[in-house]
């Protein structure tokens, strides 16, 4: 007699269900919703914290949203391999926790220094969110639906992303800018709570040890990088923090290569990149987001400075992009699905270079509706390219370093972003933008002499269109790495 015969039907054990797929896909949209909305949100709200505390909006109010996009560069590879080593349902609950808490302390911050510090610990939880984000959607879908799992989770990203500004602007003019952070608390809360209703528990790796080592020779490597880049325009190209900043990125990656080689368990694995289909998808990634993020930077200064048009105008016309995104991703991920990424991704990246292109060539008279056409078409572009790019991500990594995949496409995002505004800010300077925008907001000369006027709008419009096609290199370029992957289902 078998077990359950002896104890009869009522004493059986309950054999445990595999969660709903979409159940999981609520939980995991929950915190990638919070972790890319406040990467948005709290640049709109920037005059009224500067004002609270005193403070001129430039200096030390930037690391107000420098210190969040650091900490997340430099932490995300760490956060897919904690995945990977303690299972990625408690680490995914360490980092709603971590967020949640750093959000509270954001909104009650007493000075300005406080606030970048709980930022920081913002980022730290949205790190580890958005490095397991992913791995968590690829292992509840099945394999044939993954582009499909992708694509709603770039729904998500864009929903977040586009809802910031006017969440932001609504939020701040009604209650206060405290409460652009107050609103993460009680959805981090439930956030936690549905984490241990729902996700399933993954195997966790307890005898490989963690890379402490590795972890924090990259957290250097990145943050020097990014910070020394994020500065360049302002202290110098070749003051000594910048060239500090670059110093300690290279001795860190350099002494990160030799570290991750002798390593048992490294925090990049090597071996990744020895697939060529892995190493093509994620630095296609970067030349993705390296291309297109500059246009969300830019832009609204050419509507609000050269069109004249509102905070508000600008805002709503630049929702054509993102709203294209959210329109397109998940159709573009199930069709990934059928036709694999061989074909879409390059696409994508050939769409995402003629819509660069178009927008460089707008002048102080284009019509408004062809501006919002060009941002739709690099909407759709990115709908097309990030499943089917994400999707052959994943199927190139083993099912052990999922996790470790995960981190490595949002550090490629994240530093492609971040590279993005240094390309677009540094062209544009270059061709005098930056010099006829300020002359252009001052109350000297220009504003009395149309013809001095004319020529500093035609310069901000030229130094825009160089700025954009300069990104438009980087598309081209990300095509033909695309086009060199090996076939994918």
């Amino acid at each position: 007699m078998d077990l359950e015969q002896r104890r009869g039907v009522d004493d059986a054990v309950p054999v445990a269900k595999s969660p709903s797929k979409w159940a999981v896909f609520a939980v995991v949209a929950m915190g990638v919703f919070m972790a890319t909305l406040d990467s948005s949100i709290v640049n709109i709200s920037l005059p009224s914290i500067a004002s609270a505390f005193g403070r001129p909006l430039s200096g030390l109010l930037q690391w107000v949203v420098i210190a969040y996009l650091l900490v997340i560069v430099a932490l995300l590879l760490t956060g897919g391999r904690l995945g990977d080593t303690l299972g990625r349902k408690p680490t995914w609950q360490l980092g709603l926790g971590t967020f949640t808490l750093g959000s509270a302390l954001c909104g009650l911050a007493p000075s300005l220094g406080y606030l970048i510090v709980f930022r920081a610990l913002q980022g730290v939880g949205a790190a580890l969110l958005m490095a397991l984000s992913a791995a968590l959607l690829t292992s509840a879908f099945p394999s044939a639906e993954r582009g499909r799992a992708l694509g709603l989770n770039a729904l998500t990203v864009a929903i977040g992303v586009s809802a910031g500004p006017p969440l932001g602007g609504l939020i701040t003019e009604r209650l206060s800018w405290r409460w652009i952070f107050f609103i993460n608390v009680p959805i981090g809360i439930a956030g936690v709570v549905l984490t241990g209703l729902i996700l399933p528990r993954s195997p966790a790796r307890p005898s490989a040890p963690f890379d402490v080592g590795g972890a924090v020779l990259l957290a250097l490597a990145l943050a020097g990088f990014t910070g020394a880049v994020s500065f360049a325009h302002d202290l110098g190209y070749g003051s000594p923090p910048i060239l500090a900043g670059l110093l300690l990125s290279a001795a860190c990656l350099r002494w990160l290569w030799v570290h991750e080689r002798r390593h048992p368990a490294p925090i990049i694995d090597p071996a990744l990149f020895k697939n060529p289909t892995f190493a093509s998808a994620l630095f296609s990634l970067v030349l993705s987001f390296l291309a297109l993020f500059g246009v969300a930077f830019l832009t609204p200064f050419y509507l609000e400075q050269v069109r004249g048009l509102s905070t508000e105008q600008s805002g709503l016309l630049m929702l054509a992009y993102p709203l294209m995104i959210a329109l397109f991703a998940p159709f573009a991920g199930a069709l990934s699905d059928r036709v694999g990424s061989r074909t879409l991704a390059p696409l994508g990246l050939a769409v995402s270079t003629l819509a660069l292109i178009l927008l460089g060539s707008v002048g102080e008279h284009t019509p408004l509706g062809w501006v919002a056409v060009f941002l739709a078409l690099g909407g759709v572009a990115q709908a097309l390219f990030q499943p089917a790019n994400s999707s052959t991500l994943f199927g190139a990594a083993p099912a052990h370093r999922q996790g470790l995949a995960g981190g490595l496409l949002a550090t490629g995002r994240v530093l492609g972003q971040s590279l993005s505004v240094a390309l677009t800010g540094a062209v544009f300077a270059a061709f005098g933008g930056a010099d006829a925008q300020r002359a252009l907001l001052s109350a000297g000369p220009a504003s009395s002499d149309p013809a001095l006027a004319q020529r500093l709008t035609q310069t901000f419009v030229t130094s825009y269109g160089a700025a954009m096609w300069a990104s438009a290199g980087c598309a081209l370029l990300g095509v033909f790495v695309a086009l060199r992957r090996s076939r994918t289902p």
